[in-house]
């Protein structure tokens, strides 16, 4: 079944901002403390699609082994490569968490490694952060700024760890007319727990593409949250996902509009196969009473490829400045095309050489916006490889 919505439209550390009256993103609490964030019972709008007990021990700081997570950089002549005590006056000043597992992050890790590409300078090759030796309960923080006038891509990949738990911020900071790609993918082992909380800065000028890429791993949980700091900010956030038999992925965006002239666009797309494979997608998009001419599209297409496969996928827009250029959301969730693949049949294409076609055509349009060649190329065989796990494609 096939379900769409859609609208169309002529910091501070330690801040909590919470309201009484009708339930709104604006609303949502934001705080370093970690008494402020009460461990959750899953009845609230933020828990309500996530198996508690398959990561509760994400929840408490007494559940972490010492040390940190660790992390290896790979990076050019000119970009700056830190680790740092918890008490650097950088930490901590993109946003503030939002729920139990980010405020729970913010408390236990001990040193941070930082990233800065200097204002000004072009970095040509990829910078490439890995992380893949996670062992027990671990929580991590990485800070990545991006200085004014200067441009990078950033690949940040998750692999290996079985029987792993990583608690992890990704605090990103682009600068005024800054173009930069940063790419988070998740290939963890099936055993593998992760949450991450993405909070990213955009500059005036700036232009940021985002992308998330989920294909491994028992639960993975990853909340982006996005603070535009000035005019003519362009974000793009791409996503990518594919969920196989008990798998939970979950994906969560909040593009938060509060800077006039600003453009942002949001599309994932996730695959499902097996009994009790799981996807979460919330798309939540404020645009507040500042923002004039803002201009925003998020989107959300599930295909399911199997019976036992569920998809949950929430969008949601709120308004409050008449004064923009347009704004809308989409969402849908259905099976195979029985004419797309009866067309191919009828041309000699065997069934199972259809299906193929029909996902990687799905996965596709996607795929080639994100503009790197070594990713693109390693995303179509990681879909490929998807494919052949299910005996029904």
């Amino acid at each position: 079944m096939t379900t769409e919505y859609a609208m169309l439209t002529p910091h501070s550390h330690g801040a909590v901002k919470k309201k009484s009256g009708h339930a709104s993103r604006a609303d949502r609490l934001s705080s370093f403390d970690l008494d402020a964030i009460p461990v959750p019972n899953g009845r609230e709008e933020d828990w309500r699609f996530t198996p508690l007990r398959r990561i509760d021990k994400l929840f408490e700081t007494s559940n972490y082994a010492q040390g940190d997570a660790p992390l290896r950089v790979e990076a050019t002549e000119g970009v700056l490569v830190e680790t740092v005590n918890r008490h650097d006056p950088r930490l901590g000043t993109v946003l503030a968490p939002a729920d139990r597992t980010s405020v729970v992050a913010w408390n236990t890790y001990d040193t941070a490694t930082v990233v800065t590409v200097p204002k000004g300078v072009v970095v040509s090759d990829p910078i490439r952060i890995e992380i893949d030796s996670v062992e027990g309960v671990r929580a991590q923080h990485l800070r990545i700024e991006v200085g004014e006038l200067a441009e990078a891509t950033i690949i940040l990949t998750h692999r290996g760890s079985a029987e792993a738990a990583l608690n992890q911020t990704v605090e990103f900071s682009a600068g005024d007319a800054s173009k930069v790609t940063l790419v988070s993918i998740q290939e963890w082992d099936d055993t593998t727990l992760h949450a991450s909380n993405h909070r990213l800065s955009l500059g005036k000028d700036t232009t940021l593409t985002h992308i998330v890429v989920t294909f491994g791993g028992d639960l993975v949980r990853i909340s982006s949250d996005t603070d535009f700091r000035g005019t003519g900010g362009e974000l793009t956030m791409l996503g990518l996902y594919f969920v196989d038999a008990g798998q939970h992925l979950e994906h969560r965006v909040f593009v938060d509009h509060s800077q006039a002239n600003c453009y942002s666009r949001v599309t994932y797309k996730g695959a499902l196969q097996g009994e009790g494979a799981h996807s979460v997608w919330i798309g939540d998009c404020l645009i507040r009473e500042t923002a004039d001419d803002t201009d925003t599209y998020e989107l959300n297409r599930n295909l399911v490829l199997t019976e036992g496969a569920k998809a949950d996928s929430v969008p949601n827009l709120e308004i409050e400045n008449g004064e923009i250029k347009g704004a809308g959301h989409a969402s849908a969730t259905g099976r195979f095309d029985d004419e797309q693949l009866f067309y191919l049949m009828s041309r000699g294409v065997s069934e199972a050489d259809a299906r193929r076609l029909v996902v990687r055509g799905f996965f596709a349009e996607l795929i080639n916006q994100i503009g790197v060649p070594e990713v693109v190329d390693h995303l179509m065989e990681s879909v490929e490889a998807e494919l052949v796990k299910s005996r029904t494609i």
